[in-house]
């Protein structure tokens, strides 16, 4: 009998699993807001808003002083960490502006890829050292669950088995710090869009990187119904000729979670990597109406495809707020009908973008 485990209390698990249901219910999603300070000085750029810590404030309080309605929408938001420290205008935490709303409060964790000598340029994600005082101190500051993003990249000779089952046990590693915080883990092997590759590639490759992570995940006795999985959709990659539709990338992603994810795990929340506003919409109702057997919630951790069209609505500008208020609100219930399989393009705005948000080997 393994009677020496670090196990979680009934009470524990309780508490992570209530926290995972509760950001998936009802075709809740979770809005991606943790860009890193340079990251953030990018989209600042395409506006011409200059990069500094109160445009990054007041560009976050908009996010989060949207009207309360957006609870029907979003279940959560992952801050970075000057994010959460931040006041609004009144002097109120910003974190509070969502609490408030009844939206969790998720925080990145990681500290960024490096590469994984001996590899074709293949990368792990460090971070493990002090996590478990980080976590506490996130928990105790309000924090309810994690981000923690592990990149793999498809070519003809990657991801090698070396980087699928290091990354793999990075993650493992992480939700088990999480949980025993009070965090609740979102568990994060994003395969790149970048390449030429076809759909049917990326899903093999999809279901080898899964299965890697719930095998790891298991052996490291992470408790699946407090934890989230943020994968890719199973798309083909940039550079491929080939086009493929709505449907036939969402029967290839549902296909390759029904072979991998247990139903155990309450809800995928996918990343939007790079997809237009619209394609990330179209794409996440397409797999809502794929007809299988799907046991867990199907919805999105948006970053770019939730704030393309608010960034372009605001421009930095007071007067803007409310206009890119609205474009914020009207993209989450876009979204939030797709995870429920109700979504129609006619509902769309002209303001949605439909223009490609790709960014080569994309980094946070």
């Amino acid at each position: 009998k393994m009677s020496n485990l670090t196990e979680l209390s009934d009470v524990q698990k309780k508490e992570l699993s209530d926290i995972a249901q509760n950001i998936v219910k009802g075709g809740r999603g979770i809005l991606a807001a943790d860009e890193s300070s340079g990251t953030m000085g990018k989209r600042l750029d395409m506006i011409k808003v200059e990069n500094i810590e109160e445009n990054r404030r007041q560009y976050r309080q908009l996010l989060m002083s949207t009207n309360a309605d957006i609870s029907e929408y979003l279940g959560g938001i992952i801050l970075f960490h000057e994010t959460l420290y931040q006041k609004d205008d009144n002097g109120k935490l910003l974190k509070d502006l969502m609490v408030e709303k009844g939206i969790a409060i998720g925080i990145k964790v990681d500290k960024g890829v490096v590469k994984l000598l001996g590899t074709k340029d293949e990368t792990t994600t460090q971070g493990l050292d002090g996590l478990g005082d980080r976590c506490a101190q996130y928990k105790a500051d309000g924090c309810d669950f994690a981000k923690w993003r592990c990149v793999l990249k498809i070519t003809d000779s990657t991801p090698s088995q070396l980087a699928i089952d290091e990354n793999a046990n990075v993650l493992a590693r992480y939700a088990s710090i999480c949980q025993q915080n009070g965090i609740v883990p979102i568990v994060e092997p994003e395969i790149l869009p970048d390449g030429n590759h076809t759909l049917e590639r990326c899903q093999e490759v999809t279901e080898k990187v899964l299965a890697a992570c719930y095998k790891a995940l298991n052996d490291h006795h992470v408790y699946l119904e407090g934890t989230l999985l943020k994968p890719n959709m199973v798309t083909a990659g940039h550079g491929c000729t080939v086009q493929y539709t709505p449907e036939q990338v969402a029967v290839a992603t549902v296909t390759a979670l029904r072979r991998t994810v247990p139903p155990a795990m309450p809800g995928v929340t996918f990343l939007s990597g790079g997809q237009s506003e619209t394609s990330a919409t179209a794409h996440l109702n397409a797999i809502n109406q794929v007809k299988a057997l799907k046991p867990w919630a199907l919805s999105f951790s948006y970053g770019r495809a939730l704030q393309a069209s608010v960034l372009k609505a605001w421009k930095g500008k007071p007067e803007n707020v409310a206009a890119a208020q609205d474009a914020l609100m009207h993209r989450a219930k876009m979204n939030s009908l797709a995870a429920m399989g109700k979504y129609e393009a006619s509902m769309e705005t002209s303001a949605a973008d439909a223009g490609s948000l790709h960014v080569a080997n994309h980094q946070y």
